[in-house]
C-alpha cells in the first residue's frame, strides 16, 4: 500500500463543480488502495480577496492578524472538500494546520516549517481516513497561527511528503506539467515529461508559476519524487526528480519575470567595504537582491546596479538614503518598467554557444539588453517590461523551432 500526497491549488477547487472533480480524483487514488493525503489552498481569488478587506479596515494592520484572516481561506477550502467526499462515501477528516502537526518560525507572512509532529495524521490514516490538510499554515511556540507566503501549500504538500515518507507528492495545477514556456502564452511550447530539481528550482525561482521554489528545494533535499499534472485532464504530467548522467537537454525552458525593479546608484564612492556596507542594509530588512551590476571605478566613484522584487524598490531607496546621506534623489533611481527573462537548462553546461543563440534571439525581435547574469544552468537578461513576452516568444522559438 503505497501513500500519496496530492496538493490541489485555489483554481482547482474554485467552485462546487471544481470541488467535485477534485474529490473524485482522491477518491479513485484511495479506491486504487493507497493512503492519501490532500493539501488545499484557498478557493479561487479568496486570499485576495481577504487582503482587500484587511486594506479596507486597516492599511497597517499588524502581520499576526492578517496570518489569523489569511489562514481562514484554507479552512474553508479543506471543510467544503471534505463534504465532498463524505457525500461520494468515503472516510475523510479535514485538519487546519496546527492540527496536522505543522510547527513553524515566528515570522509571520513569511514563516518557516520547523518540524511536524505527526501523531495525528498517522493516527488518521491508521483510521484509513482520507486526510486533507489546510496548506500555507502552521502554529508558532506561542500558539499563534502563522502562514508561509505566497505558495506555501505547496511547501506543505512537500513537507508532509518527506515527514510521512510518502510514495509521491503530485502537484495538481490548472495546466497539465511543466512546459518550455508559459503554455497560455507560447503557442509552442512543450510538454516536458520529466526535469531535474536543479532545473526546476531555477524555473521556480525565475518566475515559473507551476511550482513553488522553496517547495523544490525540499523536495531536492529529501528526495521526494514529484509530479506536477493537471487537475482538469487525466494525463500523465511532468516528473521532477535527480539528475541522470544521460547527455543533458540544452534549454529546459523560458521564464520571465515581471515582478522586478531596477535600482541604480551612481557615483559612490571608490572604496573597499561599500558594498558590503549596502547590501547588508538590505539583507537585514529581508529584502532580496538579484542581478547585481558593478561598474568598473573611475575618479574615485563608481555605479553599482541590482535589482529586487518590485515591491522592495521604494524601500531600497528609503533605507540606503537613510544609511548612505551621500546618495541624494540625484543620484539613485528606481525603474520599474523592466522585466526578467531567462533560460534554464543542465546543457548549458557542455552547450558553448547558448548565450549568443539568445541574443541573437532578442536582436532579431529589436530588443534591447540592459542587464546579464549568468550561473552553470541558468542565462537572465532585464529588458523593458513591455517587450518581455515578445522576447519570450523569440527565445523559444529559436531553442524550440516549431515542427
Amino acid at each position: 500500500m503505497a501513500l500519496i500526497v496530492q496538493k490541489f491549488g485555489g483554481s482547482s477547487v474554485a467552485n462546487a463543480e471544481r470541488v467535485m472533480n477534485v474529490a473524485s480524483i482522491i477518491t479513485q487514488t484511495y479506491s486504487a488502495g493507497n493512503n492519501v493525503v490532500v493539501v488545499v489552498s484557498a478557493q479561487g481569488d479568496t486570499t485576495d480577496e481577504l487582503i482587500e478587506k484587511a486594506m479596507e479596515i486597516n492599511p497597517r494592520h499588524s502581520k499576526r492578524e492578517m496570518d489569523v484572516l489569511l489562514s481562514a481561506g484554507e479552512q474553508i477550502s479543506i471543510s467544503l472538500l471534505a463534504m465532498a467526499i463524505e457525500k461520494l462515501g468515503f472516510p475523510v477528516v479535514s485538519l487546519l494546520g496546527w492540527q496536522a502537526g505543522f510547527n513553524t518560525t515566528s515570522s509571520h507572512s513569511i514563516a518557516r516549517i520547523k518540524n511536524i509532529d505527526k501523531e495525528r495524521l498517522r493516527n488518521e490514516l491508521d483510521k484509513k481516513n482520507i486526510v486533507i490538510v489546510a496548506g500555507f499554515q502552521g502554529i508558532n511556540k506561542y500558539d499563534d497561527i502563522t502562514t508561509l507566503g505566497r505558495g506555501g501549500s505547496d511547501t506543505s504538500a512537500v513537507a508532509l511528503a518527506a515527514a510521512l515518507r510518502a510514495n509521491k507528492c503530485q502537484i495538481f495545477t490548472d495546466v497539465e506539467g511543466v512546459y518550455t514556456a508559459d503554455p497560455r502564452k507560447v503557442q509552442n511550447a512543450k510538454k516536458l515529461l520529466e526535469i531535474t530539481y536543479d532545473e526546476m528550482l531555477e524555473l521556480a525561482t525565475l518566475g515559473a508559476q507551476v511550482l513553488n521554489n522553496r517547495s523544490v528545494e525540499m523536495a531536492k533535499k529529501y528526495n521526494v519524487e514529484l509530479e506536477v499534472l493537471s487537475s482538469i485532464k487525466r494525463v500523465p504530467g511532468t516528473i521532477v526528480k535527480e539528475a541522470e548522467t544521460k547527455e543533458k537537454m540544452l534549454v529546459r525552458g523560458v521564464t520571465k519575470d515581471t515582478d522586478v525593479a531596477r535600482v541604480s546608484i551612481i557615483t559612490l564612492p571608490d572604496t573597499p567595504g561599500i558594498a558590503f556596507r549596502m547590501f547588508s542594509k538590505l539583507a537585514a530588512s529581508n529584502i532580496n537582491v538579484d542581478i547585481i551590476l558593478q561598474s568598473v571605478g573611475r575618479n574615485n566613484t563608481k555605479d553599482i546596479t541590482f535589482t529586487v522584487q518590485k515591491s522592495h524598490g521604494s524601500l531600497c531607496k528609503q533605507l540606503l538614503q537613510e544609511a548612505f546621506p551621500d546618495i541624494t534623489d540625484d543620484k539613485i533611481f528606481i525603474d520599474t518598467d523592466v522585466a526578467k527573462i531567462s533560460i534554464v537548462g543542465a546543457g548549458m553546461e557542455t552547450h558553448p554557444g547558448t548565450a549568443s543563440q539568445m541574443f541573437e534571439a532578442l536582436f532579431d525581435v529589436d530588443i534591447n539588453i540592459q542587464m546579464i547574469a549568468t550561473s552553470e544552468i541558468k542565462i537572465s537578461v532585464l529588458i523593458e517590461s513591455k517587450d518581455a513576452d515578445k522576447a519570450v516568444a523569440a527565445i523559444h522559438h529559436s531553442f524550440f523551432p516549431q515542427d
